[in-house]
């Protein structure tokens, strides 16, 4: 059985049935430190020890979709909503741009209100302002128009979790919402030609180590030049207040297999997993995560944004945000990046 590990270190290749297999292996504590540093080794190899940074603004916590795991769902009456103006919006990039960020991530909920025409204005104003910056957008589900129409207007990249690969899992996570349309939806933005990402939660209920290797599997068939994947955080205003949240250690598992399956993606070492443990985001570097993601937004908006409860570092300016987790990532033994940073992926593909 320690030869899948081996096989998965030296192909980035296992079929669903080895995952599972694999995975079984992991109540195992050396099995799961080999894990571990076979991922760092593959990320050394591809990226080396270089973290890069990304600038994040959330512009918006209205939802129209009901999701039974997010604080942010149409049905939690609770919520202070908010949205934040094109102006506003070019000015957290500015402020970004500044402290040296060459990406900028933004992100809502899916609210509708931001039109076609209006985002294609904020996309305008941040293209003409910053040339060298990469955009990522992250609003989920559009129309095949909306997302080339984006993509035209300078969004280069575009962050769609997958959620889960289980069609019945998924459907019972998310009701009014379709399995198939959110695939559609990945593989269009594929074929456009964002630079991709796709990604999941670990704990959900409900949520099988057979589902979990569907996710994995579903990774490597895809090949998404970015993966974010984050322990499930209950919520209290949410149906799934009750249920028994995810692990760090059980999530630092996935984003090892998730390096070792796609090697040369992007995976960000989530906010969530530092909301759980003090030291999750480190934690998850060293299991194969190259990638963090400090935050932009007002301070007057990130409490707001909840997707899940007791998040980390929502009174921070945004200096300070960035000189935080740059320290942590030096402490480390690794590399802040300020740069671009597109997936090795994506650059392959382009020069073909």
């Amino acid at each position: 059985m320690t030869d899948l590990l081996d096989k998965l270190f030296e192909t980035h290749s296992l079929t669903k049935d080895e995952i599972i297999d694999a995975l079984r292996m992991m109540d195992d504590a050396q099995h799961k430190t080999r894990l571990f540093d076979y991922a760092n080794r593959t990320r050394l190899a591809h990226y080396g020890p270089r973290v890069f940074m990304r600038g994040l603004v959330e512009f918006s916590n209205y939802c129209r979709r009901d999701c039974m795991y997010c604080g942010i769902r149409a049905g939690n009456r609770k919520a202070d909503r908010y949205r934040l103006a094109p102006e506003d919006i070019l000015a957290c990039c500015r402020e970004g741009y500044e402290l040296g960020y060459r990406t900028f991530v933004l992100q809502s909920g899916e609210d509708m209100w931001y039109t076609e025409e209006r985002l294609i204005g904020i996309l305008g104003m941040i293209r003409e302002e910053f040339p060298d910056a990469a955009i990522t957008l992250s609003i989920g589900e559009r129309s095949r128009s909306e997302y080339e129409a984006f993509y035209k207007a300078g969004a280069e990249r575009f962050l769609l979790r997958h959620e889960t690969a289980s069609r019945e899992l998924y459907q019972s996570l998310h009701p009014s919402m379709s399995y198939d349309n959110r695939m559609d939806c990945l593989r269009m933005l594929k074929e456009i030609g964002y630079q991709v990402g796709a990604g999941f939660m670990v704990g959900l209920p409900g949520q099988t180590l057979e589902h979990l290797a569907e996710d994995l599997d579903f990774l490597h068939r895809f090949q998404p030049e970015m993966i974010g994947i984050g322990p499930f955080i209950p919520h209290s205003e949410t149906p799934l207040k009750g249920s028994k949240g995810g692990t760090v250690e059980d999530t630092l598992v996935m984003v090892a297999f998730a390096r070792l399956l796609v090697p040369k993606a992007n995976l960000p070492a989530t906010t969530a997993m530092g909301s759980l443990d003090p030291q999750g985001r480190e934690k998850a570097i060293k299991a194969g995560a190259n990638v963090v993601m400090p935050n932009l937004s007002p301070t007057s908006v990130r409490e707001k944004y909840d997707l899940y409860e007791n998040k980390i570092c929502i009174g921070d300016e945004a200096a300070h945000c960035r000189g935080c987790i740059e320290m942590r990532i030096k402490v480390s033994g690794f590399e802040v990046d300020m740069g671009r940073g597109d997936s090795l992926n994506w650059q392959t593909a382009v020069k073909a």
